[in-house]
C-alpha cells in the first residue's frame, strides 16, 4: 500500500521547493494537483516526469476513487498551486477518505503564505487565529471580523488585489486602527511587506497598482492598561502557586489572561523567580 504524500510547493521562489520534496514528486505513482498546467510548469522545471492528474474544488469529490485505486499501487503526491495543501486549498476530504481507507497520510512540510507572513510581521506570534480569505460581500466581512474583535490573538487573513482596500477599509471600521502587516508577492520577485496602522496601509495601497495575492496580518485585541498587574501582584501570585507545587507550565497558562500579561513573560518570571 502507498503512501499519500502532502507536498508543500514554493509559494514564488523554485529555490524554496526542498530535496525531499523533489524526490518524493519523482517517486509518485501519480501526483494529484489543483492546476495541472501550474504544476506541469514546476515539474518541467526539477525534470519530474511523474503521471499527473487534476484534483481542485470542482471535481475532488469525484476524484476520490481514482486517487485512492492509485494508492493501493504505491504512493501518491498531493499538491496545490503554491503552498500547503489543503490549508485553504483542497485536500481536507482526500485526507479523510485515505485514512478512512487505511492508507497512511504524511506531509512534506515547506512554504505556507500565513506562516511566512505571520514570522515577519513583527507581530506577536505565539497565538494566531487563520481565518482564510474574507468573505466577497461587504456585510458578510463585516461580520466575519467583528466575531474576532475581541480575541486576544493576532488574525491572519487573505484577500484578493481587487478586494483589498475594501477589505482594509472594513478592518479599519471593524477593529480600529490596529497594527498590521500586508504581505504580497511573497519570495517573487516584487514581494512587499508593509509594516504600520490599518489606515496607513489603505493609503498606500490607494496609491499604486496593486498586484498578487495579500496576507494580511493583524494585532489582536490588546488587554486594557488599567487591567494589568504590576510586576509585585504577579509576583506574589506566582509565589503562591509555587508553593502550590504547580509548574512552570501550569502557572504561565492560568496567570497570563488575569494579570495582562503573555505567557512568555510568566513564564520566564516564574523562572526568575525559582
Amino acid at each position: 500500500m502507498g503512501i499519500l504524500y502532502l507536498v508543500a510547493t514554493p509559494i514564488g521562489n523554485l529555490e524554496d521547493l526542498s530535496p525531499r520534496a523533489v524526490r518524493i514528486l519523482r517517486e509518485a505513482v501519480l501526483i494529484a494537483a489543483e492546476d495541472t498546467r501550474h504544476t506541469g510548469t514546476l515539474l518541467k522545471h526539477f525534470e519530474i516526469q511523474s503521471p499527473l492528474t487534476s484534483y481542485f474544488e470542482h471535481n475532488k469529490i469525484q476524484k476520490l476513487d481514482r486517487i485512492l485505486e492509485a494508492l493501493a499501487d504505491g504512493d501518491v503526491a498531493l499538491v496545490s498551486d503554491a503552498g500547503t495543501p489543503a490549508i485553504n486549498d483542497p485536500g481536507y476530504e482526500l485526507v479523510q477518505a485515505a485514512l478512512a481507507a487505511g492508507f497512511d497520510v504524511r506531509p512534506v512540510p515547506g512554504p505556507s503564505a500565513p506562516i511566512t507572513a505571520l514570522s515577519v510581521s513583527g507581530l506577536p506570534t505565539d497565538s494566531f487565529l487563520y481565518l482564510g480569505y474574507l468573505p466577497h460581500k461587504a456585510a458578510e466581512r463585516r461580520k466575519a471580523v467583528s466575531q474576532v474583535a475581541d480575541q486576544p490573538y493576532t488574525l491572519i487573513f487573505l484577500e484578493t488585489p481587487h478586494r483589498i482596500i475594501d477589505s482594509l477599509t472594513d478592518i479599519l471600521s471593524v477593529l480600529g486602527d490596529r497594527r498590521i502587516c500586508v504581505a504580497r508577492e511573497m519570495t517573487k520577485l516584487y514581494e512587499e511587506y508593509w509594516r504600520g496602522p490599518v489606515s496607513g496601509a489603505i493609503e498606500h495601497f490607494k496609491s499604486k497598482e496593486t498586484r498578487g495575492e495579500f496576507t494580511l496580518v493583524i494585532e489582536g485585541k490588546k488587554t486594557e492598561d488599567h487591567g494589568r498587574w504590576t510586576e509585585e501582584e504577579l509576583t506574589e501570585a506566582i509565589k503562591a502557586a509555587l508553593q502550590g507545587g504547580k509548574s512552570v507550565k501550569e502557572i504561565s497558562a492560568e496567570l497570563a489572561e488575569p494579570s495582562g500579561w503573555n505567557k512568555k513573560e510568566v513564564y520566564a518570571l516564574v523562572n526568575s523567580i525559582k
